[in-house]
């Protein structure tokens, strides 16, 4: 039996055990864990939309441990996860918060496969995004959703969340496939995988599939789980605060469009509202200059609703200051990530000096901080340029284009790409000094015949190598730039959403001020300061978290001393 899909024309509930804000990947978990405790649960969420920013993601998921990578054959010791968060966080991030995670994530993944019909599969070979560090992994801990016929939520998938970039219907591309992909006609799996995705698309169509993949895929599983499970989805409910009576959160005020209501909960209030990437004021006050949220690839909802009811409430923030950046190229219309652009042989960024300043694949995160960094010495690195060749352009898909396909007359007309025959003429175009640029791609063309770039170590990573061309040798991310025509691609600091929020603790409850819970608040997902710190570990270290701390603000709620529930104890429990 499937549960109700509640439409905001439909009335609200007054009094449920749990109120849950957000139809995201931390939201719909946290909804679906409570409904497993046996808590009255309803989730509220502000769109018209369901997914929220993990719908329009590439669906990858860094949970140590979990079912995918041991039938992989990937699994390793868990405290390897925590020696590597260990070294790449640190004490930005208390300890007990960081392993909670590692500890319970895979049984989260537990969950959903018995519950929701989803099934994840390893991404192979993608590495952790920091592999040489103390328990980094070369050979990554990311899985990704199996691609799913969503036919089972009949109407209700007009609901999913608009995608980041439209493509055909069951044009199906994974994380594993687009990394063959992106290396166009260089090696056989190229065009053998274009060939499948051609064929199981024609299949599909003969067959009336609707197929889902990546970020979709697990948006529509968790939807499915919900009906399942006969959780109501209120949409069109904007939250607009908590709330409160003697210090502890006992509801909701949310605004619908036939006016306000209050929705209160007997056990707890769990935001999953997502990050504040889309409000330019929030942006202005707390994020780098320059910044914009014309550069953010986040949900268009998310104006960071949740932070600001919850700072009201009384909760102190963290990681204001920060995102989950990656080098973005700034298309009319629409922000382009770059993933492969900035790893496949052949390219370089540089600054408006006209100089190289980083290893342009450096995972992205870390990216935009080298690129902000230069703010503050004078020679500003915002916007920078991404300079390619047409041999770059014949080889490589590039911000969706095929290899040899033109850039689009708008992308010019734009400025975002500038096109000349010579480097000076397109220095020249991009206002650097001719003989800098001329100088600095000399000089990379020079790393590249013995295949070390003694400047910035590119392709010394195995995440570097990871989107990277086999065929280029001796070093896959590393060839010279030498074919006319040049061109120079605008590259800004783009997100995909903010690291900064709401302070949590283990069991996702959110700390005040003062350090100490407020009772009957918890938070996960990008309303809470990330458990990452300022950094990433891998692929799906957004989604990975914003569904383990759903589950266990759930967990919280359902066993805080005195509270009783008719779901069963879980084994963890009885032990």
């Amino acid at each position: 039996m499937t549960g109700p899909s509640a439409r905001a024309s439909e009335p609200l509930p007054t009094e449920v055990d749990v109120v849950v804000v957000g139809a995201g990947a931390a939201g719909m978990t946290a909804a679906l864990a409570a409904a497993e405790r046996g808590l009255d649960t309803v989730l509220l969420e502000k769109s018209a939309y369901f997914g929220g920013s993990t719908a329009r993601s590439g669906g990858g998921v860094w949970i140590p441990g979990n079912y995918a990578l041991k039938a992989a054959g990937e699994d390793d010791p868990l405290e390897n996860s925590k020696l590597y968060l260990d070294s790449i966080v640190g004490e930005v991030v208390p300890k007990t918060r960081r392993d909670t995670y590692v500890d319970r994530g895979a049984e989260v993944l537990e969950l959903l496969r018995a519950r929701t019909p989803l099934r994840f599969t390893w991404v192979p070979e993608y590495a952790d995004y920091h592999p040489e560090q103390p328990g980094g992994r070369p050979r990554g801990r990311t899985v990704e959703p199996v691609p799913v016929d969503a036919r089972f939520l009949g109407e209700e998938l007009e609901r999913l969340h608009p995608p980041y970039t439209k493509a055909p219907a069951n044009m199906i591309v994974t994380q594993a496939m687009y990394r063959k992909v992106s290396l166009g006609l260089r090696t056989l799996g190229g065009p053998v995988t274009l060939l499948l995705v051609a064929l199981r698309r024609m299949l599909a169509g003969l067959r009336g599939a609707r197929m889902y993949a990546m970020g979709n895929a697990i948006a529509v599983c968790l939807r499915q789980g919900l009906r399942d499970a006969r959780v109501p989805v209120h949409f069109e409910s904007e939250l607009l605060d908590l709330v409160l009576e003697d210090g502890r959160v006992v509801g909701v005020r949310v605004r619908r469009d036939d006016g306000e209501h209050v929705v209160r909960a007997r056990r707890g209030v769990i935001l999953g509202s997502g990050g504040f990437e889309r409000n330019a004021e929030l942006r202005e006050k707390h994020l780098p200059a320059p910044t914009s949220a014309d550069w953010t690839t986040g949900s268009q909802f998310n104006t960071g609703g949740g932070i600001e009811a919850g700072v009201a409430a009384g909760a102190g923030t963290d990681l204001m200051d920060d995102a989950w950046w990656g080098p973005t190229i700034p298309l009319p219309g629409r922000p382009w990530f770059c993933l492969a652009e900035r790893n496949l042989p052949g390219s370089i960024m540089v600054n408006q000096a006209g100089r190289r300043y980083m290893n342009e694949a450096l995972p992205y995160v870390e990216a935009v901080h080298a690129m902000y960094e230069g703010e503050a010495t004078g020679t500003p690195h915002v916007p920078s340029w991404m300079i390619i060749d047409q041999r770059y352009r014949n080889r490589y898909v590039f911000a969706g284009l095929m290899p040899r396909q033109p850039f689009p007359g708008r992308w010019y007309k734009s400025g975002v790409i500038r096109k000349a025959a010579t480097l000076e003429a397109l220095a020249a175009e991009i206002e650097v000094p001719a003989a800098a640029l001329r100088e600095t791609v000399e000089r990379f063309n020079g790393f590249c015949a013995d295949g070390v770039d003694r400047d910035f170590h590119r392709g010394e990573s195995a995440y570097d190598r990871y989107y990277s061309d086999p065929t280029v040798k001796p070093n896959p991310s590393l060839h010279v730039i030498d074919q006319a025509p040049f061109y120079a691609v605008k590259i800004v600091p783009g997100d995909l959403g903010t690291k900064g929020g709401l302070v949590t603790d283990e069991r996702a409850r959110v700390l005040g001020e003062d350090g100490a819970p407020i009772p009957g608040l918890y938070a996960a997902g990008n309303v809470s300061a990330a458990v990452m710190g300022h950094t990433y570990p891998g692929p799906g270290g957004t989604i990975g978290p914003a569904m383990v701390f759903g589950y266990l603000a759930a967990e919280d709620i359902a066993l805080t001393p005195g509270r009783r529930t008719t779901a069963r104890p879980t084994e963890q429990e009885i032990a």
